[in-house]
C-alpha cells in the first residue's frame, strides 16, 4: 500500500533504523519539524541530551539525528529533521522530512516555530493538523519576540487550534519542562483538546476531496490531507499512486483532479495556499498583540541592518573573510600549528620510530615502501591526514562555526544574494559554497539543500572548479605567502573564473531561476561550547568519511609506483605542463591532485623549496592546480548526488579549462613577473 512504499524508500534514503534501534525498546517516536532557523536542534539536544549540530542557516541536519529521550519512565527515539516550509516538499530536505512524517505511525509531532513570525510558520501548522497527526506547537524564541514587541496569548491560540501549545527560549532552557509535560500528556491520552477542522476550502475543491478519500487505502496521515495532496500535483504521491492503487482507481483519481482544475481558475496548489494564509491571518489577528516596551533601536537590530546593506555589509564581509580565512586558517592553522605537528612532533618524534618499526619487523623493501616509503600509508596518508589536515579542517570549522551561531551566515546570503543571481544561484548557496573553503565533498553533498536542479548542478561545478578546500587553500595561501603580487594574481584569477563560468553556466543551463527566502535568525553572542561540539562533530563526520579516502590514495600511489603506471602516466602528462612553463616534476603534482587536492599543492611545495619555480611559474601552477579536477571523494560525491553523467560532464570541462587558464597566464604574463 502507499504507506508501505514511501516507508521503504525512506529507510533507503535517512538510514534512519539501525541495530541499536532493533535492540532497545522504543514505546513511542517523536519528530521535530520546522523552518530552519528556528532552534529545532537546541530543542533536540535538550530533550535527548545528544549534541547534533546546532545552526543558524538552513542545511545543517541535512541526515537525519536521531536520540533518546527518558519522559516519565517511557523511552522516546527523537528525530530532528531537516528544515520545512510546506507538507508539499520544494527541497530534497523537505521532500525527507515529509517522508519520515508520512513513514511513521503514532509519533508525535513538535512543531518548533519562531515565535515572531506567527504568520509565517502556522501555515505549515496548519497542514499538518489537517493530516490528523497528533501535535505540539513549540513557540520558541519568545524573548526575541518580545524585544520587538509581539505579545503572544498562547491559551487563545492553543484553543483555537485544538494542540497543545508550549512557549520557549531554547537557548536558555525556558519553557523545556512544560514541554516534556506536554510530551507525557499525549503519551497518556491526558489532553482533552477538541482536534478541529480549521480550513474549509471552496465548494469545488471539498467536492473533489469527498470524492477521492474514498478511493485512498489508510495511512499514518489523514485521507483529507492525502486527497489534498493529489489535489495539489504533488509528484511523489504522484511516483507512488502507480504502485500503491489499482489502475482504474487511479484513472479516476485523474479524472477528479483534472474536473476541479478545470472548474478553477487558478492553480489548485494556489488557491489552498491563498486559503490556508487567510485562515492563519484570521489566527494571528486573534492572538497577537503589540507589546508597548518594544525596542526598535535595539544593538542587534542595528547591526543587522548595517551588516546587510552592500555600503556597509560588503566591508564587513571582507574583514570577515580576512581575519577568519585567510589570518585564522591560511596563518595560523596552515602555518603555526602545521609548522609545530609536522616539523616537531612527526618529523623529529614520531615518523623516525614508526620508520624504524617498520624496517625492523618488515624484512621485504616493498611493503616497507606501502607503509613508509615517500608516498607511504603512515608516511603520506597519516601524516598528511594529522599534520596539516587536521589543524587545517579544524580551524576553518571552528570559524565557520563562529560565523554560523553568531546568526552571521544568513546576513551574508542575504547581502549576496543579488550577486549570486548573476551566477545562477541564490544566496542560500553562500552556504555549501562557504563550506566548499573547508571540505568540497562536504558541501557537495550540500547542494541538496538547494532548490532547483539547476542551482545545483551550477553550484557543483562551481565547486569542482574555482573552490579550494581548506586543506589546499592552506597549503597554497603558505606557497604563495612570501609573495603578496602573486597572491593578488592567483586570488584575482580564481575569482574571475569563478564569476565567468557561473555566468556562462547561468546562460547556457536550462530551468527555472531560483528564489531567495531565508529567515534571519538572531545575533547572538557565540557560546564557546556549542563552537567546540560543532567543530568535532564536523571533524568527527570528515575523518570517518574522509580518512579511509586519505588511505586508499597512498594504496592507489604506491601501486601505481610499483608498477609503473603513475611514470607512464606522469609521462605522458609532461608535455603538458611543459607547455605551462613548467618543471617536469610539476606532472607528478597535478597526478597526485585527482588523489587529494592537498597532495598536489603539496607537491608544488616541494618544488618551491627545491627552487624549481619562478614566480612566474609559482602563480601559474597555483592557479592551474586549484582549478584542477576535484579530488576522487569529492568527485564520488558527485557522481552520488548529481549522477554518473553529470560528474563526468563536469570532470570532462574542469580538466582542459584548468590548463587553457594556466596557459593562457602563462601568455599573458612571461616577462611581466
Amino acid at each position: 500500500m502507499l504507506s508501505q512504499i514511501i516507508e521503504s524508500k525512506i529507510r533507503k534514503q535517512t538510514n534512519i533504523h539501525t541495530a541499536e534501534e532493533q535492540s532497545v525498546q522504543i514505546s513511542k517516536r517523536i519528530i521535530l519539524v520546522g523552518s530552519p532557523n528556528t532552534g529545532k536542534s537546541i530543542i533536540f539536544n535538550a530533550l535527548t541530551g545528544t549534541y547534533t549540530s546546532v545552526s543558524n542557516y538552513p542545511g545543517t541536519t541535512v541526515e537525519v539525528a536521531k536520540g533518546k529521550s527518558r519522559i516519565d519512565n517511557e523511552t522516546f527515539e527523537v528525530l530532528d529533521t531537516p528544515g520545512m516550509y510546506s507538507l508539499i516538499p520544494v527541497t530534497e530536505e523537505e521532500d525527507v522530512t515529509r517522508r519520515i512524517i508520512m513513514e511513521t505511525e503514532s509519533a508525535i509531532i513538535i512543531h518548533v516555530i519562531d515565535a515572531k513570525n506567527l504568520d509565517r510558520m502556522l501555515p505549515l501548522t496548519l497542514q499538518l493538523i489537517e493530516a490528523g497527526l497528533p501535535i505540539i506547537l513549540v513557540l520558541n524564541m519568545m524573548d526575541e519576540a518580545k524585544k520587538r514587541g509581539v505579545g503572544i496569548n498562547s491559551d487563545i491560540l492553543q484553543d483555537i487550534l485544538g494542540i497543545p501549545v508550549v512557549k520557549t527560549v531554547a537557548v536558555t532552557g525556558e519553557g523545556i519542562t512544560q514541554l516534556r509535560k506536554e510530551i507525557n500528556n499525549i503519551t497518556k491520552n491526558q489532553t482533552h483538546l477538541e482536534k478541529k477542522q480549521l480550513i474549509v476550502h471552496n465548494p469545488t475543491i471539498e467536492s473533489a476531496i469527498s470524492k477521492i478519500t474514498p478511493l485512498i487505502s489508510n495511512n499514518t496521515i489523514s485521507r483529507r490531507a492525502l486527497a489534498l495532496l493529489f489535489l495539489q500535483d504533488d509528484q511523489m504521491i504522484k511516483r507512488c499512486e502507480g504502485k500503491s492503487l489499482e489502475k482504474e482507481i487511479t484513472a479516476d483519481i485523474r479524472r477528479i483532479v483534472k474536473k476541479a482544475q478545470e472548474s478553477l481558475d487558478e492553480p489548485i496548489r494556489y488557491v489552498t495556499a491563498m486559503k490556508n494564509q487567510d485562515e492563519v491571518n484570521h489566527i494571528v489577528s486573534k492572538v497577537v498583540s503589540e507589546v508597548s516596551n518594544q525596542d526598535s533601536t535595539n544593538l542587534p537590530d542595528r547591526l543587522s541592518r548595517i551588516m546587510t546593506r552592500p555600503l556597509t555589509g560588503i566591508p564587513i564581509f571582507l574583514l570577515v573573510t580576512y581575519f577568519g580565512l585567510y589570518q585564522f586558517v591560511g596563518v595560523f592553522g596552515a602555518g603555526t600549528i602545521v609548522d609545530f605537528l609536522e616539523a616537531t612532533v612527526f618529523e623529529e618524534y614520531i615518523t623516525p620510530y614508526i620508520i624504524s618499526l617498520a624496517t625492523t619487523f618488515i624484512p621485504w623493501e616493498t611493503i616497507q615502501d606501502l607503509f613508509v616509503g615517500e608516498y607511504g600509508v603512515f608516511t603520506l596518508g597519516l601524516r598528511y591526514a594529522i599534520a596539516i589536515i587536521l589543524p587545517i579542517v579544524g580551524t576553518f570549522f571552528f570559524a565557520f562555526a563562529i560565523v554560523e551561531d553568531t546568526g552571521y551566515l544568513p546576513r551574508m546570503a542575504l547581502l549576496i544574494d543579488r550577486g549570486f543571481k548573476k551566477i545562477g544561484l541564490s544566496g542560500r548557496a553562500v552556504i555549501p559554497m562557504t563550506l566548499g573553503f573547508g571540505c568540497g565533498t562536504m558541501a557537495t553533498m550540500v547542494t541538496r539543500t538547494l532548490e532547483t536542479k539547476r542551482e545545483r548542478v551550477i553550484a557543483t561545478i562551481l565547486l569542482a572548479l574555482a573552490i579550494p578546500c581548506s586543506a589546499q587553500l592552506g597549503v597554497i595561501l603558505g606557497i604563495l605567502s612570501g609573495n603578496s603580487m602573486v597572491t593578488l594574481i592567483w586570488m584575482s584569477t580564481v575569482l574571475m573564473t569563478l564569476l565567468g563560468v557561473g555566468l556562462l553556466t547561468a546562460i547556457i543551463i536550462p530551468g527555472e531561476k531560483p528564489s531567495f527566502y531565508m529567515e534571519l535568525p538572531p545575533l547572538r553572542l557565540p557560546k564557546l561550547s556549542n563552537l567546540i561540539s560543532k567543530t568535532y562533530t564536523r571533524m568527527e563526520w570528515y575523518f570517518i568519511e574522509i580518512l579511509p579516502l586519505f588511505l586508499l590514495a597512498s594504496l592507489l600511489i604506491w601501486l601505481g609506483q610499483e608498477t609503473g603506471i603513475f611514470q607512464i602516466i606522469v609521462g605522458g602528462m609532461t608535455p603538458l605542463v611543459n607547455s605551462l612553463g613548467l618543471p617536469d616534476k610539476a606532472a607528478e603534482a597535478f597526478l597526485f591532485g585527482f588523489f587529494r587536492r592537498d597532495f598536489g599543492a603539496a607537491g608544488l611545495y616541494d618544488l618551491q623549496k627545491a627552487g624549481l619555480l619562478s614566480p612566474l611559474a609559482l602563480v601559474v601552477s597555483a592557479v592551474t592546480i586549484t582549478l584542477f579536477v576535484p579530488c576522487i571523494a569529492q568527485f564520488s560525491i558527485m557522481i552520488k548526488e548529481r549522477g554518473l553523467k553529470t560528474a563526468i560532464s563536469i570532470a570532462a570541462f574542469v580538466f582542459p579549462f584548468a590548463f587553457f587558464v594556466g596557459y593562457m597566464l602563462n601568455w599573458t604574463l612571461g616577462g611581466i613577473i
